[in-house]
């Protein structure tokens, strides 16, 4: 028996089950010879094909154009945040809204009489929290213990919840060589990481010398502020009784280590340039960023002090700060050196924590924001809308579902057309705003948009766990921090070595993505009538690229 003729519809599959391979006496063996005939001859690929052109205009068609559409509107939605904000950042910058333009600012007065001097300093209290630092612990605590700054009037509490007992020696012992110098630094360390910073942060408030502080001083393990930190920020605070925070701006001392952390300069450029810039000039709200921050202790009171209830246990602080009536206010000009992740492993734990933080913050604290009082309706809807769900939950999705998995589909469906307005305009529109912001880097573009829809794939999956608080929506991994030591053993080439574990170089779920992306786009050259299979191609060897390891630094064991 021949199998039904190569134009094959839905109505065939019966004739050929019932006729080859399941017959009235069961499943015979010239039924399955006669069948793999009829496959090898090709007309297998054709029913197939056949199957696919019934299926795809009924069920595919309908479905992939639900995604189109709820994706432009998220595109559009992310497109008015994007160009809003940069409208008040470019704003703020030609009628040179400077802060000390918008809030009162003057140095402290000394006065005089040089023994009543230090006492119009208010007293300080600088936290340094820390987890196994090796590599950077002299780094904060001696640019802590040189902020200029009455030493009388001055506090450093090291936090140490450091595991190896090996490195909580070596930061006590350090503590003790500026304590010899006459510094007022402490060493303090708990039982237990219960809340990693969170429950740090919180018990080291709790010390009974705390209590005569006014401000306190927030600087990671790797962050390193200039002499003059303290001078240029607590004024603002000092002169203005309802600013809560005072946020400087990171600057980095690896960017050039390698093309992750160039990338990585721009999207926090940009973060601070803009969206820091933004919140802080309009609503005077932001995310704190969690180091590198002054903090009016009696705010922290007011609002209830550290929670330990998402990963972003900053956020979470100045948005309830915010939700009291505070203000927080961004300085752009102050800038604190730090360290960014330089090896994929430590990027993609940090990004996991912030994206899943933020997500899972939003779950918690939307009712709150509802409810909250001392604040305007609209700067709700700006927290909800805006700070919220347009950055931390549409930003996210329509990054990855968009552009890695609707465009790329959307070449086997040609019932379904995306308009060019949304796979060209929008995200060309977005991609300019962003290297305004960041001129010297404009040459690596192309490289920040295919790495940045790479991470999308992790930032989408961190921002479900954390709207449905699913299983690792609490986890935590210290980012890996190399320190001077090790960044001056490491060679680094553009395109990096890979780890020689094959465990840890390679990432299997980019690497499948990589190959659906490289079928879409054969399938697109072969057959489309669009040029789509351009942006896959590149798109797919970015994955491939990150899946084989070849990204980030390498770091010699030796």
């Amino acid at each position: 028996m021949e199998p039904p003729a190569a134009d094959l519809d839905l109505r065939n599959i019966s004739f050929l089950l019932s006729n080859t391979l399941l017959p009235a006496d069961g499943v015979t063996v010239p039924g399955v010879l006669e069948f793999l005939k009829w496959r090898e001859g090709g007309e297998f690929l054709r029913w197939i094909g056949g199957i696919w052109r019934e299926v795809r205009p009924r069920a595919v068609a309908p479905a992939l154009w639900v995604a189109v559409a709820v994706c432009l509107a998220m595109s559009v939605m992310l497109l008015v945040e994007v160009v809003s904000m940069a409208a008040v950042s470019l704003a703020v910058k030609l009628l040179r809204l400077s802060p000390e333009r918008r809030y009162r600012w003057e140095p402290i007065a000394a006065g005089d009489d040089p023994e009543a001097a230090s006492l119009a300093f208010p007293m300080v209290l600088v936290q340094i929290p820390m987890y196994n630092e090796r590599e950077v612990y002299k780094l904060s605590i001696g640019a802590a213990c040189a902020l200029s700054w009455p030493s009388d009037r001055i506090i450093i509490q090291v936090l140490d919840d450091s595991t190896d007992p090996t490195v909580k020696d070596m930061v006590e012992v350090e503590c003790r060589l500026w304590a010899n110098k006459g510094i007022n630094i402490n060493y303090e360390v708990r039982e237990n990481r219960r809340g990693y910073k969170a429950g740090a942060l919180k018990e080291g408030m709790e010390h009974s010398y705390v209590q005569q502080c006014e401000f306190v001083a927030i600087f990671d393990s790797d962050f390193q502020p200039e002499p003059d930190f303290l001078m240029r920020t607590v004024p603002f605070m000092v002169h203005n009784s309802k600013i809560a925070l005072v946020q400087a701006c990171w600057q980095f001392v690896n960017f050039s280590d390698c093309l992750m952390t160039r990338i990585q300069k721009m999207t926090l450029d940009y973060h601070f340039k803009v969206e820091q810039e933004a919140g802080s000039s309009t609503f005077a709200f932001f995310g704190f960023n969690g180091t590198a921050g002054v903090w009016r202790i009696s705010a922290i009171n007011e609002v209830g002090g550290w929670k330990d209830r998402t990963t972003v246990e900053d956020m979470d602080l100045a948005v309830r700060a915010s939700l009291k009536g505070w203000k927080l206010l961004y300085v752009g000009d102050v800038k604190v050196k730090s360290e960014l992740p330089s090896t994929l492993k430590a990027y993609r734990h940090q990004q996991h924590r912030w994206t899943c933080g933020a997500a899972h913050l939003f779950r918690k604290i939307i009712v709150e924001i509802s409810m909250a009082k001392e604040v305007s309706f609209w700067k709700k809807c700006y927290l909800i809308y805006s700070f919220f769900f347009v950055r931390k939950i549409v930003a996210h999705i329509v990054t990855f579902f968009l552009y890695c998995i609707v465009i790329p589909t959307s070449v086997l469906v040609p019932e379904v057309i995306i308009p060019t307005w949304g796979v060209v305009y929008i995200p060309t529109t977005i991609t300019l705003l962003n290297a305004i912001r960041n001129p010297s880097s404009i040459h690596l573009m192309p490289f920040w948009i295919l790495f940045e829809n790479v991470m999308s794939m992790h930032r989408m999956k961190a921002t479900m766990i954390g709207v449905f608080e699913a299983g690792s929506v609490n986890e935590w991994v210290v980012t890996e921090k190399l320190g001077e030591t090790l960044l001056e053993k490491t060679k680094i080439p553009i395109l990096e070595k890979p780890s020689s574990r094959l465990r840890e170089r390679i990432h299997l779920p980019e690497i499948g993505f990589a190959v659906f992306l490289f079928l879409c786009a054969c399938y697109n050259l072969a057959y489309g009538k669009n040029s789509f299979y351009v942006y896959i191609y590149l798109q797919a060897v970015a994955f491939l690229v990150v899946g084989l390891g070849y990204v980030g630094c390498f770091i010699s064991n030796t």
